[in-house]
């Protein structure tokens, strides 16, 4: 289940190692937004660095994460933070969407 910290990962990528990685839990998703996930990963290494992930909160609730070697010269913390602001405005619609599925299949809440 891929659980750290009472979390759970949903996807995410590597510049570093030029990977791309689903947790099997979701491989159930419609294959669209599976896509759209592995592309937005993949697109954000590419253009800033390091390692971007997207978890899932204990409550459900998404949480857009990067990481970098500290002898990466050439990540930018700035690009990253903007960018992951950018990504969490254009994408809300998928996030509450995934949020809502996890909420119900994952933690079985009644809505």
């Amino acid at each position: 289940m891929n659980l750290t910290n009472n979390r759970t990962i949903l996807c995410g990528a590597s510049a570093y190692e030029t990977k791309y990685h689903l947790n099997e839990q979701f491989s159930g998703l419609p294959k669209a937004i599976l896509d759209e996930l592995k592309v937005l990963c993949v697109l954000f290494t590419e253009e800033v660095g390091g390692v971007f992930t997207i978890w899932f909160e204990s409550d459900g609730t998404i949480t857009l994460e990067t990481e970098f070697d500290e002898d990466d010269i050439y990540y930018d913390e700035i690009t990253s933070g903007l960018m992951v602001s950018e990504v969490r405005r254009k994408r809300q619609e998928l996030f509450e969407s995934l949020e809502l599925y996890y909420r119900t299949f994952i933690l079985k809440e009644q809505l």
